[in-house]
């Protein structure tokens, strides 16, 4: 029993599996579980900034201030009993032998990541059942196993089965089943093609056309609005560029529901909450009160906005130390209308709509707002970016019309003062200029 206590005690904070390593290799990024000072629950401009030049890490906060709503589940439990009745119906249920064969008897090849949750493998299975397929047949998933020493993580565990289990929606991840087998726990997703945001966005070499980057901010803000405006709403609590995940046609679907969290209801105005999530994500209020509501999240789209549009991280130590954390390095670059174009990608060149990006940069001044009331609702953001997707105001044919117009204001110009010096001539080698007689 000490024993259990002690594993408990040490287990901490649990560090969140990217899923973008679902698809896309495991990350390159090391975090480590630091504490947050937590002398204060005032809200003020002093605190921000400490919380603004911290490092990008998974936050948790002290042992004496995790008293929380977040309920403990006993992990040699089953699923809880309201969970297994709401996604029994839902979900398929899957032994260990199968996955086993599913994935290759889970082979190092087969590996598509690896995070604090434990590895994800790729695998196949038949369509419409739970048997094994041949590689490259069947049905292609990705299957996430729990570290069997990971008792936080089970808990993550029940949470992302009861949330997806009842959940639907195009712009969420489809959980397909799971696994709870003595001390094995494992997730089945579907496979998503081409990964993560992250890795398009900071990983890859050809940088992600603006039209995607504008298709995927809308789809992202969908799955959320759908979250927040159910009957009984969700708190997703972990938006970032690597729970975003991606289809063959970019689009973009919300994974790892391990840290959701039921919203307030009634006249409750906040979830009081242990602190988890992602420094460099997470709202300033969120981290320094425990107090969550649906705007938490609406400030994290707003972070992933910036990185679309800058292509930068949301925490990045290798840049010169005013430019580390990008919301504050970005903000006052966002509140001056002459200046936001210096926040474009760089590699997208000229090759991006000049009112999207005006579009982009209010949204998401906006959704930064230290004021959380301020923030605009998930709803208001899906309205204010669907319009955007038809524009083809690109920034380089306005500078090729630009250049036209000056190549042919110089053109004239040319023209005229050559007329000019001809008729210059003309006049110097008139009778009527030489001042001589003019004789017939």
């Amino acid at each position: 029993m000490e024993k259990e206590k002690k594993k408990e005690k040490n287990c901490g904070c649990w560090t969140v599996l990217r899923l973008s390593n679902v698809i896309g290799g495991s990350s390159d990024s090391k975090h480590s579980v630091n504490s947050i000072p937590r002398t204060s629950l005032v809200y003020d401009a002093a605190t921000e900034t400490r919380y603004l030049n911290a490092s990008n890490r998974e936050m948790c906060v002290p042992d004496e201030a995790r008293v929380s709503s977040d309920t403990p589940t006993d992990p040699q439990t089953q699923l809880p009993p309201a969970a297994e009745n709401k996604v029994q119906r839902q979900l398929l249920q899957f032994t260990f032998h199968e996955l086993k064969s599913a994935t290759g008897n889970f082979r190092p090849d087969s590996i598509l990541g690896e995070g604090g949750f434990g590895y994800v493998f790729k695998g196949w299975i038949e369509e419409n059942g739970t048997a094994p397929a041949k590689p490259g047949s069947g049905v292609t998933v990705a299957v996430k196993s729990l570290k069997p020493d990971g008792l936080q993580g089970h808990r993550e565990w029940v949470a992302e089965v009861d949330f997806l289990g009842q959940l639907h929606h195009p712009n969420l991840v489809k959980l397909i089943g799971y696994c709870i087998e003595d001390d094995q726990r494992l997730l089945v997703y579907e496979f998503m093609t081409r990964g993560s945001l992250e890795n398009h966005l900071f990983r890859r070499t050809i940088p992600l056309p603006w039209s995607n980057r504008l298709k995927i901010a809308l789809g992202a803000a969908k799955g959320l609005a759908f979250l927040h405006g159910g009957s009984e709403p969700v708190i997703y609590r972990d938006f970032k560029t690597s729970n975003i995940l991606l289809d063959s046609e970019y689009n973009a679907k919300l994974s790892d529901f391990g840290l959701a969290k039921a919203g307030p209801q009634g006249d409750k105005t906040h979830v009081s909450t242990r602190v988890v999530g992602t420094y460099g994500y997470a709202a300033p209020e969120y981290v320094m009160t425990g107090h969550l509501t649906a705007k938490s999240d609406v400030f994290s789209f707003g972070v992933v906005l910036l990185e679309i549009l800058t292509g930068r991280r949301s925490m990045d130590k290798k840049r010169p130390s005013g430019e580390q954390n990008l919301v504050a390095w970005a903000k006052p670059y966002l509140a001056d209308k002459r200046k936001f174009y210096q926040l474009v990608d760089p590699r997208l060149e000229l090759n991006y709509s000049l009112k999207g990006v005006q579009k982009i940069s209010q949204l998401a001044y906006i959704c930064l707002s230290r004021d959380s009331k301020s923030r605009p609702s998930m709803d208001e953001i899906v309205k204010a970016l669907t319009p955007l997707q038809d524009l083809n105001d690109l920034a380089i044919l306005s500078n090729h019309s630009r250049l036209t117009q000056s190549g042919r204001r110089k053109k004239k110009l040319d023209g005229m003062q050559q007329l000019s010096f001809n008729h210059s001539r003309s006049i110097r080698g008139s009778p009527l200029h030489s001042g001589r007689p003019h004789c017939k």
